[in-house]
């Protein structure tokens, strides 16, 4: 690497880890545009000091800001965020719960397979796919139980989500 773009990734670098104060506090902005712009940035700066100030926020009301929310926690990679996202599956609002879901399948952290799998049962149809194709790619056999109970769901791009998910998890054995 040349010393001019060593200093520019510093310099960026530096750039970004002053702004995370003033975007931890930005979580609290009274618009939701910001709350978000905040949320985005957090997530895009690799920072896991953000974890807590992020995981604090999912008590927005609104529920894009909790979705862009989760979404930063998932890009932020670390497992450190895995509870906070394992609550979220607890969200009354379904985008907000596959939001996470996906999250933890970018996390991919084996302590999140016990409430994917419990995910499989929720009440809207893109959580339960989103769960499948999650333990489909990261999941164990565990998970084959339930999966095959989603083999006779009314929703057939559940099912196939399912079966999709219970091939791969067979093809790891």
């Amino acid at each position: 690497m040349s010393p001019a773009t060593s200093a520019n990734i510093n310099r960026n670098y530096s750039c970004i880890m002053k702004d995370i104060p003033s975007l931890v506090a930005d979580l609290c902005a009274s618009t939701v545009k910001k709350r978000l712009a905040a949320a985005a940035e957090l997530g895009k700066s690799g920072n896991v000091s953000a974890i807590v100030p992020l995981a604090a926020a999912l008590t927005d009301p609104h529920p894009s800001v909790r979705c862009g929310i989760v979404q930063a926690l998932g890009r932020l990679g670390d497992s450190d965020a895995v509870p906070c996202l394992i609550t979220a599956l607890d969200d009354p609002q379904p985008k907000v719960r596959a939001a996470a879901i996906a999250a933890l399948g970018r996390i991919k952290d084996p302590a999140a397979v016990s409430a994917l799998i419990t995910s499989l049962n929720d009440k809207d149809m893109t959580v339960r796919i989103g769960a499948s194709v999650v333990l489909g790619k990261c999941g164990d056999r565990q998970a084959i139980g339930q999966l095959t109970v989603l083999l006779r769901d009314p929703f057939s791009d559940v099912r196939e989500a399912a079966e999709a998910a219970i091939r791969k998890l067979r093809a790891r054995a």
